[in-house]
């Protein structure tokens, strides 16, 4: 498929902005290997259309009110937020503890929606920030639904690389980990991404039975722990069961499918 070179160059530009940050114009043209007159032509285009936003004292650029009305826009519309936003307000209702809701893309876990906690001590993140699958709950319950395959083809590839003294790197003691939670039915995050940090995740299901995104309760490690874990993941099981019906999943009929 043929690709038009300087919209693609305006999305790379786009999506080499971190948050709250700020660039120049020669930052960008060294970063994106690019003349600065293109550079400029392009962040002028995209200043215009709200997509970057232009400080006029120090002449650096940010990212723009536009992509919050397109962040916003997608996310209310798309189905998998909607069927599980009754589910997941619940959890947070329930506990009052951090709920996540992710979707699976390119190996990773976005973050496609939050309720958070209104704990003084709670945990935060933000939307549209991506993780690995291999230390964090929500990923490793998706990995846990794989196909065998698809699992496979995944754990020969990913670097595992420690994000905290508790996360596995280790391939055997990973799969372990995964086979693990597709007994018990959830996965647990036990200080493996974040320090201090524990999560419990389930996968959900789209109507072919495929994993194609998770949900989880998450705070801080004293909080989700012994019995408590076990009143969590029960409904944080079945919220995730409830969202993967809500996107079509019949557990008889679609594992045929699969």
């Amino acid at each position: 498929m043929k690709q038009v070179r300087s919209i693609q160059r305006a999305l790379e530009i786009v999506d080499s902005f971190r948050l709250g940050q700020s660039k120049g114009v020669s930052e960008i043209s060294r970063e994106m290997g690019i003349p600065k007159s293109t550079a400029h032509e392009i962040l002028a285009t995209l200043v215009e259309a709200g997509v970057l936003a232009r400080d006029d004292v120090t002449g650096l650029f940010q990212l723009g009110t536009k992509l919050i009305e397109l962040g916003n826009r997608a996310r209310s519309n798309y189905p998998l937020n909607r069927a599980a936003e009754p589910f997941i307000k619940a959890l947070r209702d329930e506990f009052d503890e951090t709920v996540f809701l992710t979707l699976l893309e390119r190996d990773q876990v976005f973050y496609l929606d939050c309720y958070e906690s209104t704990r003084r001590l709670r945990i935060f993140s933000t939307l549209g920030d991506r993780a690995p699958l291999y230390c964090t709950s929500l990923g490793k319950a998706i990995l846990a639904a794989m196909p065998p395959d698809e699992l496979d083809r995944y754990l020969s590839s990913v670097k595992l690389e420690p994000f905290t003294v508790n996360t596995i790197t280790d391939p055997v003691l990973l799969r372990e980990d995964i086979e693990r939670t597709a007994r018990r039915g959830y996965a647990v995050d036990d200080m493996e991404h974040e320090e201090g940090v524990r999560c419990l995740g389930a996968a959900i299901r789209n109507e072919a039975g495929r994993p194609i995104g998770a949900v989880s309760v998450s705070g801080a490690a004293g909080r989700i722990s012994g019995e408590r874990e076990a009143e969590i993941a029960v409904r944080v099981v079945a919220a995730a069961e409830g969202t993967s019906r809500a996107m079509g999943y019949r557990p008889g009929e679609s594992r045929q499918n699969q």
